[in-house]
């Protein structure tokens, strides 16, 4: 009875965060409409632009899925894991490590042809070395992760037969908020160099919005992303000592100053309702919530190494089923930014100037299809960003008229 209730508690306690603690309902939104701010060579553009790549991409994706449910569903990953003459704790690594690798190396070719695209287009400035040194680090990453996981829980497993699920619990919410504080300063360096913003007035003027803001911000630092992309584009990161304020080199060079200052009044909405240690929160109660289910689903079965492929299988399962609703939260909390960004500058042309020159620069969905929107879009569209920019002029005594008749 205990961890079916302590499963109950905790599913109980993850809708309670979520429903309570999400801005369901900011302002009311006129329907989003692309044609009034896009032309129609833009809406081509992008329109061609995922014709050409979704193919690729959602190859991918799926293969990615795959491999590890193709595997851990089937006597397949029993028969690899028996393949292994080691000790488990030699064992599982391994095995660990070679579903990840060989996920990552079957999706090579479709990643290269959506990588092609991206070139094609002018998003991707990255060269071939750069793009392998990238997955190589984004598999090591994930593999120390998921062997950290995959130890502590046999390790707990085969400690404590009866009680391990407690343990394993509260370790899997610590995990999530030590990688959500550390993330920052371990990860990020690992893609990307960083450097303060050189002195001068904008540096001035985005401190003394940040000042205005009520938000502590020391430092705002830029990120080299030039090397890999011409996507425009900013974001808050880490909580606490490891909170950062990071912009693109890209989105200094392209963007006027009134939509940086708009950029970063987004992300200083984010520093100021903590946005990050509150998906961490939920992150942590997920985590705690997924290691009692384990223990529903794999009782005793769960000290067995021999089902390290079937562990994999059901976190990779877990979360393309929790994804719809991570992404649905996420949306809210971006567009709560974007209505702290108005607050705070109370300049919706430039917002919708602003946006319309993110989307057009960094080519995104302007209407996805709903599968997709669920799916994949943890913000709301340009279109939907849009229309928030002028209903928020609206209810303020302004207008911002359509852009493409201006």
């Amino acid at each position: 009875m205990a961890p079916r209730l302590a499963a109950v508690l905790l599913a109980v306690a993850l809708i309670a965060v979520i429903a309570t603690t999400t801005p369901w309902h900011l302002i009311d939104l006129p329907k989003p409409d692309s044609a009034l701010d896009f032309t129609a060579a833009e809406i081509a553009r992008q329109n061609q632009f995922r014709h050409e790549l979704l193919p690729w991409s959602t190859a991918s994706w799926v293969l990615s899925l795959l491999v590890p449910l193709g595997i851990g569903f089937s006597p397949l990953g029993r028969r690899l894991y028996g393949a292994i003459k080691l000790r488990w704790y030699f064992a599982a690594p391994i095995l660990v490590a070679g579903l990840g690798l060989l996920a990552s190396v079957i999706t090579v070719p479709t990643d290269i042809m959506a990588e092609r695209v991206t070139r094609k287009y002018g998003l991707s400035t990255e060269d071939w070395a750069l793009w392998l040194r990238d997955r190589a680090v984004n598999w090591l990453l994930m593999a120390i992760v998921l062997i950290a996981v995959a130890l502590g829980l046999f390790a707990m497993a085969r400690r404590w037969r009866t009680w391990w699920w407690a343990s394993a619990a509260i370790a899997g919410a610590v995990l999530v908020l030590g990688v959500s504080f550390a993330y920052p300063v371990l990860v990020e360096p690992r893609f990307n160099d960083f450097t303060s913003l050189a002195p001068g007035p904008q540096r001035d003027q985005l401190l003394e919005l940040a000042k205005q803001d009520g938000v502590p911000v020391k430092d705002v630092l830029v990120a080299d992303a030039s090397k890999r992309t011409t996507a425009l584009n900013a974001y808050v990161s880490g909580f606490g000592s490891t909170r950062r304020l990071v912009v693109y080199d890209t989105l200094l060079k392209d963007a006027p100053p009134a939509q940086v200052r708009l950029v970063v009044a987004h992300e200083l909405g984010h520093a100021a309702e903590d946005d990050v240690l509150h998906g961490t929160f939920i992150g942590a109660l997920g985590a705690a919530f997924a290691v009692v289910l384990l223990r529903l689903l794999l009782g005793a079965k769960m000290s067995d190494p021999r089902r390290t492929a079937l562990l994999l299988a059901m976190i990779v399962a877990g979360s393309t089923l929790a994804a719809p609703v991570q992404n649905l939260v996420s949306r809210r909390i971006e567009a709560r930014a974007d209505y702290h960004s108005l607050r705070l500058t109370n300049d919706p042309q430039d917002f919708a100037d602003m946006q319309h020159q993110l989307s057009v620069t960094n080519i995104s969905g302007l209407d996805p299809n709903r599968w997709r929107y669920w799916m994949f879009a943890n913000h709301p569209t340009p279109p939907e960003r849009i229309a928030m920019g002028r209903a928020w002029a609206s209810g303020h005594g302004s207008v911002v008229p359509p852009l493409v008749q201006r």
